[in-house]
Order: structure tokens, then C-alpha cells, then sequence
């Protein structure tokens, strides 16, 4: 049994803890409003985005004067995964399941006989992954210095992947990231950018007539790049709110644990000090009474 001198040490230690968890919590909470916002003010534009899209891929079709970033170099034989999570933990199964999505797929792939190439984007995946698929990393980018992220990150992010696709180093590439949905539940999403998936937008939106001036294949020429610069820089933006709103929630429940683990060693130390004054009253009667 421990003594009452560690017990009393350990009770401190608990609500030190404590102090920290409840300090984090504040924290993200703080954090989570702002991110919150930055991504649902960009979940509008970059929906319209994709039915813009949609419709001049669907003018175009599958003709040979289709940018290559819409009809694919005719080839699904190499796949890059570009796996983005946070820079730090404590904020509960986030990372884990962002990874535990990447790692599905890169299985699913490798049993298909295809070959599988990772991007990280965020030092958490990159931990989770490289034990088990090391030798299929290609490129990490580090972005624990940026305290805002912006579309100019993205866009850096983007343009990496651009040019691996030009240089011809992989024929798919698939954005692994967490879509906030709120505090408690965030979802691990894959989306294919290249080549552009744009079957989902399809049928949506209205059903206006867009006269395009030049021509579609010229459009898309300019907006395919961009759209790859904005499918990551919604998937930054959700993964920041998704962090913030897990990291909430972990450190909600880590302070819960805490005052509940105070709550029992107190019951703890009152019962050992109440069994130690009953010893010590014991030895005194008996003392007593042999005198």
C-alpha cells in the first residue's frame, strides 16, 4: 500500500494535470471559433468551384484536346497519397484515423498490384506511417512554423504535386484529410484530385446555360491547377477545425478522468491517514493499559 507521503505527492501531480488539460481546453476552444469559420466560409466556394467545373469537364468529355489533369494519362498504375494531418498530438484519434484511412488504401492498392507513393503533409502521419510504408515516402512538407495557414501554403503543397504529376511520377493522386462536421465527430475523407473528379458534380447546382469565352479546354486549363490548390486548402482548413474540435474533446474528457483520479485518491489518503490515527490510538490504550 503506498504510503501517505506518495499519495499526497500523487494527488498534486493529478491536479497539475488537471490544470494543464483545462488550460488546453481553453485553448482550443479559443482556436476552434476561428477555424470553424475559415472552413465553412470555404466549403461554398469551393462547392461552386466543382460544379463550374463539372460543367465544362462535361462540354469537353473525353476528348484528346482535354488537359491532362481532367483525362489522366490513361494509366491508374501509380497512386500518391498525400496524407495531411496535424503537427502535434493530444487531440484524441484525429491523426490515427486520417492514417488508419491512408493505410486502408495503400493496402487495398498493393493487393491490386499497384504501386503506392506518399506525401505527408503534417508530422503526425508521417510518425504513423513510416514504420510500415518508409520506403514508399516520396516528400514531407513541414508546416509546424506556420501559424495560420493560408492558400499560399496550399498552393506550395500543390504545386509539388503538380510537378511530380508533369514529370510523370504517378498517374492518381488521392487527399487524405478530416471534414469537421463539429466538436465531437469529424470524419476521415479520401478525394481524388488527379485527375479530376468531377462525376459527384455532375448533376448538381442549377441548371443554367454557361456560355464559356475561350473556349472549355482553354478554361480548364487554367482552373485544373487551381482546383488541385483548392482541394488542399479546404483540406488544410478542415483539418484545422477537425484538430481543434478533437483536441476540445480529448482534453475535455483528460479533465473529467483527472478530478474523478483526485476524487479517489483523496478517498484513498483520508482511509490510510484514518488507519494510521487508528494504529496509533490503538498503541496508546494498549500502552496505557499495561502501565
Amino acid at each position: 500500500m503506498p504510503s501517505l507521503k506518495d499519495l499526497k505527492t500523487r494527488i498534486e501531480s493529478v491536479k497539475s494535470t488537471r490544470k494543464i488539460t483545462k488550460a488546453m481546453q481553453m485553448v482550443a476552444a479559443a482556436k476552434l471559433r476561428r477555424a470553424q469559420d475559415s472552413a465553412e466560409q470555404s466549403r461554398p466556394y469551393a462547392e461552386r468551384f466543382g460544379h463550374v467545373m463539372s460543367k465544362l469537364a462535361a462540354s469537353v468529355g473525353d476528348s484528346e484536346s482535354a488537359p491532362k489533369l481532367l483525362r489522366g494519362t490513361g494509366s491508374d498504375q501509380t497512386h500518391l497519397l498525400v496524407v495531411m494531418t496535424a503537427e502535434r498530438g493530444l487531440c484524441g484519434g484525429f491523426n490515427t484515423n486520417i492514417a488508419k484511412l491512408a493505410r486502408a488504401e495503400a493496402e487495398k492498392l498493393k493487393a491490386e498490384g499497384k504501386t503506392v507513393k506518399i506525401l505527408t503533409v503534417g508530422k503526425k502521419g508521417r510518425d504513423s506511417l513510416k514504420r510500415d510504408y518508409a520506403d514508399h515516402f516520396v516528400e514531407h512538407v513541414d508546416l509546424s512554423g506556420v501559424r495560420n495557414v493560408g492558400y499560399s501554403d496550399a498552393q506550395g503543397v500543390a504545386q509539388g504535386i503538380l510537378d511530380r504529376f508533369d514529370a510523370g511520377e504517378f498517374d492518381v493522386a488521392k487527399l487524405f484529410f478530416s471534414q469537421f462536421q463539429n466538436v465531437v465527430t469529424q470524419i476521415p475523407t479520401m478525394q481524388q484530385i488527379i485527375p479530376a473528379d468531377v462525376s459527384s458534380d455532375a448533376d448538381g447546382g442549377d441548371d443554367a446555360f454557361y456560355d464559356f469565352e475561350p473556349d472549355e479546354e482553354a478554361i480548364l486549363t487554367q482552373l485544373l491547377p487551381r482546383g488541385v490548390a483548392t482541394a488542399v486548402f479546404s483540406g488544410l482548413l478542415e483539418n484545422g477545425a477537425s484538430e481543434q474540435g478533437a483536441r476540445m474533446s480529448a482534453m475535455d474528457n483528460a479533465t473529467r478522468n483527472a478530478g474523478e483520479m483526485i476524487d479517489k485518491l483523496t478517498i484513498q489518503f483520508n482511509r490510510s491517514r484514518q488507519a494510521v490515527i487508528t494504529n496509533e490510538l490503538i498503541e496508546i490504550i494498549s500502552g496505557a493499559e499495561a502501565l
